[in-house]
C-alpha cells in the first residue's frame, strides 16, 4: 500500500490531466456532448492535487532509498566452528545499512560436486538441505554446521564489518559441493522487499583464501 497507493494516485491524476487538457482544447459546441460534457476537476484543483502526488511520490523514494538495507557477504577460513577445532570456511552475512531489516524468507539451495547446475536441488529449508547433505556423506557439526533464521529474525544495520554467522564448512565439504547458495528476503522500516542471494562456497577454493594447515 505504501509504495502502490502513492503511484496509482499519481497516474489517475496524471489521465485526468490528459483529459481535461484535451477537452479545453475541443470546439466548444463538442464540449455539450458525451463524455466531454463531464468535467471531473478543475484545472487549479487538478495542478494542485498533481503537486502533492509527485511530491508524495518522490519524497517516499528519497526516505526509501536512506534507509534500505544493504545486504554483504563475507567467507573466510577460521577455526573454531567445527568438532576438532579445524580449519573451516566461515561465511557471514552483514547489513551494512543504517536501519534495521526483519527477515521475510531464508531457503537454500545445494548443487553437489560433479552435478549440473540446472540438475541442481531446488529452494528448500535449512533442514531439507541438511538432509540432503547428510546422504551425500557429509556429517553435521565434523564437516559443516549451517545456521537457521526464521521469519522476524532482526538484521541490524551497522557501520561495522561484524558479520552473522550462515554457516561453516570444512575442506571435504569445499571438495564436494560445488555451491550453496542462501538466499535471504527482507523487508525495511517502510515496508519495501529486498532479496539477495549469495554462494558460500564463492572464494573457498581461491589461493588467496587458502586454509592455513
Amino acid at each position: 500500500m505504501l509504495f502502490t497507493a502513492p503511484l496509482v494516485m499519481l497516474g489517475l491524476l496524471t489521465l485526468v490531466l490528459v483529459r481535461e487538457t484535451i477537452r479545453g482544447n475541443i470546439a466548444p459546441d463538442a464540449q455539450d456532448h458525451w463524455p466531454w460534457r463531464l468535467e471531473v476537476l478543475d484545472m487549479e484543483a487538478l495542478g494542485s492535487l498533481l503537486a502533492v502526488a509527485v511530491g508524495a511520490v518522490l519524497a517516499r523514494a528519497q526516505y526509501a532509498r536512506t534507509v534500505r538495507p544493504y545486504l554483504g557477504w563475507r567467507g573466510s577460513w577460521t577455526k573454531g566452528h567445527l568438532r576438532g577445532n579445524s580449519q573451516a570456511w566461515t561465511v557471514g552475512v552483514l547489513n551494512g545499512g543504517q536501519h534495521i531489516a526483519t527477515l521475510e524468507s531464508y531457503d537454500c539451495r545445494v548443487v553437489l560436486a560433479g552435478r549440473d547446475g540446472r540438475a541442481a536441488s531446488r529452494w528448500t529449508d535449512i533442514s531439507v538441505a541438511v538432509t540432503e547433505l547428510a546422504g551425500a556423506g557429509l556429517v553435521v557439526a565434523e564437516d559443516f554446521q549451517l545456521v537457521e533464521l526464521g521469519p522476524g529474525f532482526p538484521l541490524v544495520g551497522t557501520s561495522s564489518y561484524e558479520t552473522l554467522l550462515v554457516g561453516a564448512f570444512s575442506k571435504k565439504f569445499v571438495e564436494r559441493v560445488d555451491a550453496l547458495y542462501v538466499r535471504m528476503r527482507v523487508t525495511d522500516v517502510v515496508g519495501d522487499s529486498h532479496e539477495r542471494t549469495g554462494d558460500c562456497m564463492k572464494g573457498a577454493r581461491a589461493n588467496t583464501h587458502a586454509p592455513l594447515d
